[in-house]
């Protein structure tokens, strides 16, 4: 079955300089889970905070499930991460040290059926940063687009 990716965060990689990924689990309600395997998720505006010792997922919108009853979800609530205390320690140290912020890039389920968060440690990109890869991308389809033209001649 493999690996089922439920939403990605596009937007992370172009804003930030991504140096470091790191999995971790997610604590979910029944509703939520549901929610999730329906791909009624997004984490454009994510991020990951580590507060108290623990990581915590603040900003994914998971909808509410329309089955559910009144004991639904909150779409937007705070959500634990599950990660090793070693992990969370060096995720504390790079965030407050060198000024990096924790973005989700994607959620997923894994072949055993649960839900994980992939996480990177960023640095956030300047606006010549964001050009410099625009034009970087146009350079490479540029050249692959010449060499496909030259492979059909």
């Amino acid at each position: 079955m493999g690996e089922q990716t439920i939403a990605l965060n596009r937007r992370a990689r172009h804003e930030y300089t991504i140096t470091e990924t790191f999995e971790a689990g997610i604590v979910l309600t029944g509703t939520e889970i549901k929610s999730v395997r329906a791909h009624k998720v997004s984490l454009a505006e994510a991020y990951a905070r580590v507060e108290r010792g623990e990581a915590w997922l603040i900003g994914a919108n998971i909808a509410r499930f329309e089955g559910g009853n009144r004991l639904n979800h909150e779409p937007k609530r705070v959500r634990k991460l599950l990660l090793h205390r070693d992990e969370i320690d060096e995720l504390l140290g790079l965030t407050k040290a060198k000024g990096l912020t924790i973005v989700p890039l994607r959620l997923y389920i894994n072949e055993r059926g649960r839900a994980k968060v992939e996480l990177a440690i960023a640095r956030g990109k300047q606006l010549y940063d964001k050009r410099r890869d625009i034009a970087e991308r146009d350079a490479r389809r540029d050249t692959e687009r010449q060499i496909a033209d030259a492979r059909r001649r």
